[in-house]
């Protein structure tokens, strides 16, 4: 469960400071940054982890080539007019990708983002996190996928209106225009198994 830790009020660069110093060591819980808050991250189910490397292996593969890098889990999103900091499970970045500063360590310039739900994140990832993310003037696509059962949630930046669209069926493509990339949903949930 996305949880609040319990501190005091932290700058921007003591939260980089610490996250800095714990990537080394396995044990730490990654923990995301919200104007002055930590927000600690739980572990993953093999469910979500699964269909993490289906979607950076597959959009990997079919942008080699492009312009385009695929990057999973580890790569830090800043959100600089939120005083925010996030790991997408996924993301895209293309042409030249910016850095926060010369470590570069923390991304400004996603095109896309990935998040796999989980139940106690996907309030969080629908709600607060996708607000901040949308103060990313780069991102034109913010990508839910459910861990749970086939579903999709796509919503596209078009000027200033993000449009949805859900996707149910396994036999369904997740259309990516802005990287012009297509995703079949068997693809993505493959071999992946759903509570009865």
């Amino acid at each position: 469960m996305a949880t609040r830790a319990a501190q005091t009020h932290l700058t921007p660069e003591e939260y980089i400071t610490l996250e800095r110093k714990a990537i080394p060591d396995a044990e730490t819980v990654r923990s995301e940054y919200i104007n002055g808050e930590i927000i600690n991250m739980p572990g993953a189910s093999f469910a979500h982890n699964l269909i993490t490397n289906n979607i950076s292996g597959e959009l990997h593969a079919r942008l080699k080539g492009s312009t385009c890098a695929v990057f999973a889990n580890d790569m830090r999103i800043s959100v600089p007019t939120a005083k925010s900091y996030f790991y997408p499970d996924v993301g895209v970045v293309c042409e030249d990708p910016r850095f926060e500063d010369d470590v570069f360590d923390s991304l400004l310039n996603p095109i896309v983002i990935v998040e796999v739900l989980s139940p106690s994140t996907e309030a969080y990832d629908r709600g607060e996190k996708f607000a901040h993310y949308r103060q990313l003037t780069s991102l034109q696509e913010y990508v839910l996928i459910s861990q749970d059962q086939i579903r999709v949630d796509h919503y596209r930046r078009q000027e200033r209106l993000w449009i949805f669209t859900d996707i149910e069926k396994h036999d369904e493509t997740l259309q990516l225009p802005s990287i012009q990339c297509e995703l079949p949903l068997q693809d993505i949930y493959a071999r992946v198994t759903f509570p009865d």
